[in-house]
């Protein structure tokens, strides 16, 4: 069974400023999720499913699901901040989604398959899905709880324009993660990378620290681990009282790790990220991606 590419899409980029997801800078037009989903055609996937919020489905249907028509199937799902388990209601004056745990939990019904998560606006290469459509094709068909994630290396996924957040990764001796620790705010600082603890001060880390990037693989046993640490998340009053709190990937598999239930496999890749965080990044990936259709990576039109 082919694996499954999730991509999450339902955020706004705040930070840039718009609706980035929809955003071509191809030199069709194309946008950085025409490239995530043409390397995941190379790599091995056979479906596609995106979360995005209902209030752009006709603007994501026109602008994106119809370049795909004919080269793999698609389906949408939808995230809503008033999703919650029965018996949970959203805090009054909660404006902010639960997050990409959260945004994950939308797919439980049309994903029955390995696969994969990746964030919509961040443009991972050819490597990235080769090596993790691999892994997942790979798994036995009875497989549950064995993980995997693309490591990068934290020195080559930088914004020029700011800070950036990113999940800080340990491994053992096996190469499994033992921790992910996410950290919003990360940025060269005086020339080495750093990151703002909890106090508010920057603490450095070694350019080849391996970062997590959002590129996950999961078997679908992960919804119901997910759906059961939800409901516990929300009983704590501080995620309902803090209106910004958030379900993130990390804390799941973080939990998953230190109870042992799951193991995560950090899979190396030689690719380099870039991805638009600030509307001044726009024109740096523009000229990025013009080098890789130069170098004969990418077509210039790929649908």
């Amino acid at each position: 069974m082919k694996p499954t590419l999730f991509v999450l899409a339902a955020g706004m980029g705040s930070r840039y400023g718009g609706l980035k997801q929809l955003d071509g800078l191809g030199p069709n037009g194309e946008t950085i999720m025409d490239y995530s989903i043409f390397d995941a055609i190379r790599g091995g996937f056979g479906k596609v499913v995106f979360v995005i919020r209902r209030d752009f489905e006709d603007a994501f249907r026109e602008k994106v699901l119809s370049k795909y028509e004919g080269h793999i199937p698609t389906e949408l799902v939808f995230q809503s901040i008033n999703d919650l388990p029965e018996g949970f209601k959203c805090p009054e004056g909660r404006q902010k989604p639960w997050g990409t745990n959260h945004a994950v939990l939308m797919g439980k019904d049309v994903i029955k398959e390995p696969f994969a998560v990746i964030n919509a606006d961040d443009f991972y290469g050819r490597d990235t899905f080769a090596v993790i459509g691999k892994y997942l094709s790979s798994l036995p068909a009875d497989a549950h709880d064995d993980y995997c994630m693309v490591g990068f290396r934290v020195g080559n996924t930088l914004s020029e324009s700011g800070t950036v957040a990113r999940g800080i990764c340990s491994t053992d001796a096996d190469g499994h993660l033992t921790t992910v620790v996410e950290r919003t705010e990360i940025m060269r600082v005086n020339g080495p990378v750093c990151y703002k603890d909890e106090k508010g001060e920057w603490v450095s880390v070694p350019d080849n620290t391996p970062v997590s990037m959002n590129v996950w693989g999961f078997t679908p046993d992960y919804f119901a681990h997910s759906e059961k640490y939800f409901k516990e998340f929300l009983s704590d009053p501080k995620n309902m009282e803090n209106l910004k709190a958030e379900f993130f990937i990390p804390l799941m598999v973080n939990k998953l790790i230190n109870d042992k239930t799951s193991t995560v496999t950090v899979l190396d890749t030689t690719s380099h990220w870039f991805g638009v965080t600030y509307a001044a990044d726009r024109q740096g990936v523009v000229d990025k991606i013009q080098a890789l259709i130069d170098k004969g990576e990418y077509p210039a039109k790929l649908f």
